[in-house]
């Protein structure tokens, strides 16, 4: 079940496919401590995805984010131009959310781009970066200062 978004442009086919890769990602999250699985799939604006899970760490500040993950798998193999990223969970009445880290991250990459939040049912909800992070600050802001 879909809640789409007017400023989210991608085709039903492309949506299922980010959906399905968020899910199976979520398949090699390493969560020993939260138990807490998360999935992510970034689509490049070529129509490329990358694929991460939450990775945990007994010094709990080095896990990293499926989100962060995936973005940086992206921009590690010299992709930058977003159009979408999924986001799979185990969770059944809300959808779910990236953390701020994770809206700070993908706002580095820019504005106008989907993020597309599931429950477990596979119903999903979606917003742009920018409805996640008003206000925020970006690469812009740092070159106003030169």
């Amino acid at each position: 079940m879909a809640h789409e978004h007017p400023a989210c442009t991608l085709e039903p086919k492309d949506i299922s496919q980010l959906l399905l890769s968020s899910q199976e990602a979520k398949k090699s999250a390493y969560c020993p401590y939260s138990h807490f699985p998360v999935g992510a799939a970034l689509l490049t604006k070529d129509g490329k995805i990358f694929s991460g899970c939450n990775i945990e760490n007994a010094c709990y500040p080095l896990g990293i984010c499926a989100e962060r993950t995936a973005i940086q798998k992206a921009v590690s193999e010299g992709y930058k131009d977003f159009s979408a990223i999924a986001i799979a969970s185990d969770l059944q009445d809300n959808f779910i959310s990236p953390c701020g880290a994770c809206r700070q991250v993908m706002r580095e990459f820019g504005t106008n781009w989907a993020v597309y939040m599931t429950k477990l049912d596979g119903t999903y909800v979606v917003r742009t970066v920018q409805e996640l992070l008003p206000a925020s600050f970006g690469p812009e802001d740092l070159q106003k200062m030169k």
